[in-house]
């Protein structure tokens, strides 16, 4: 049995391999580009429709990033790109904070003090219902129960709740109860022992 036909199969490049190192770059470059300009929602996955939206997107770049390589040195080579660029990305963005800004943008404030800053919701293409859905999602009954929410650049959500949490709350109870055992052991140890 001959397996160099196999071998050939799997690990020859049909393609150069510059084309290799520059399809996925080329790829990641333009993701990173379009959802920067389509938003943060992509990011947030708040309904089925984004969430479907991420995973054929995946798909619809394969056949970009690869070509018509299909042998597992391309594969590997593609992979390799695409780790090295973010890596060099991350590293980039990690020492400028401005171009940072840049390319991520700002978290955008929806909620100031229970109210929903309506402009804000409609430029990140976000409904009401969306909105109070993560609310809810992240413990909260009321929009007036909120004190700030903001949708970070990378889609998640930043809740501040007006008032203290009820596990806030048996936190500060349980150290003034502490302070005031100490301050009890501490007066025993002052008063002299009675004989």
């Amino acid at each position: 049995m001959n397996l160099t036909p196999a071998f050939d199969h799997m690990f020859q490049l049909p393609i150069p391999i510059i084309e290799k190192l520059l399809r996925p770059i080329i790829v990641y470059l333009a993701l990173v580009l379009l959802l920067r300009l389509f938003g943060k929602r992509e990011l947030a996955q708040l309904n089925p429709f984004d969430l479907v939206v991420l995973l054929s997107l995946s798909n619809t770049v394969q056949n970009a990033i690869i070509g018509e390589d299909n042998s597992i040195t391309g594969g590997v080579i593609g992979a390799f790109t695409l780790l090295a660029i973010n890596w060099f990305v991350v590293r980039v963005l990690f020492r400028s904070p401005r171009l940072t800004r840049v390319l991520e943008g700002r978290a955008v404030v929806l909620i100031r003090d229970g109210i929903i800053d309506r402009k804000a919701l409609k430029h990140e293409a976000l409904t009401r219902e969306e909105l109070v859905e993560v609310i809810h999602r992240q413990g909260f009954e009321h929009l007036h129960d909120v004190h700030h929410c903001e949708l970070e650049p990378n889609g998640s959500f930043f809740i501040e709740a007006k008032d203290p949490s009820i596990a806030d709350k048996r936190h500060d109870e349980l150290l003034s109860k502490l302070e005031a055992l100490n301050k009890e052991i501490a007066a025993l140890r002052v008063r002299p022992a009675t004989s």
